[in-house]
């Protein structure tokens, strides 16, 4: 009551602000570790299912190609049985008519190739090195 002294209240608590200090770095570690164990988890995760991804696109791929190879041979069979005809001549056609092919998308690619891809993003930077030019000459015409 009126003789009994007020106890002093440590807001920081029994402990102190040093121990404190420890149990809140020791905690954010803990956060820090758990959180890196789950990233290491779950990346080991992903790369497996990348690579089952990578793997599987790689198989469809070979499988293209070769299954592309099997329906050409067959049209040229079929081709050469049809028109009775050798099999040799029509195969040199189809490699001729490939080769054409190849020729006309390269031609394609390279008419593209000499296109500029980013027009627009080079005339906007264009437009700010002469703002910025002319900026320049403003400031030091008004010094």
């Amino acid at each position: 009551m009126a003789g009994d002294t007020m106890r002093f209240r440590n807001p920081a608590g029994h402990a102190g602000l040093l121990h404190n200090l420890v149990s809140l770095l020791n905690s954010v570690a803990g956060f820090l570790e758990s959180r890196i164990a789950l990233f290491t988890k779950e990346s080991k995760t992903a790369l497996v299912h990348l690579l089952m991804l990578v793997g599987c696109l790689a198989a469809a791929a070979f499988l293209a190609v070769f299954g592309y190879l099997f329906l050409v041979a067959s049209a040229i069979a079929g081709l050469a049985h049809a028109f009775h005809l050798s099999w040799i001549k029509i195969t040199l056609l189809a490699a001729v008519l490939h080769f054409v092919l190849a020729f006309v998308c390269v031609m394609i690619a390279r008419s593209r190739m000499h296109k500029s891809m980013f027009e627009v993003t080079g005339e906007e930077l264009k437009k700010d090195r002469e703002w910025l030019k002319n900026l320049d000459k403003q400031s030091h015409s008004t010094n």
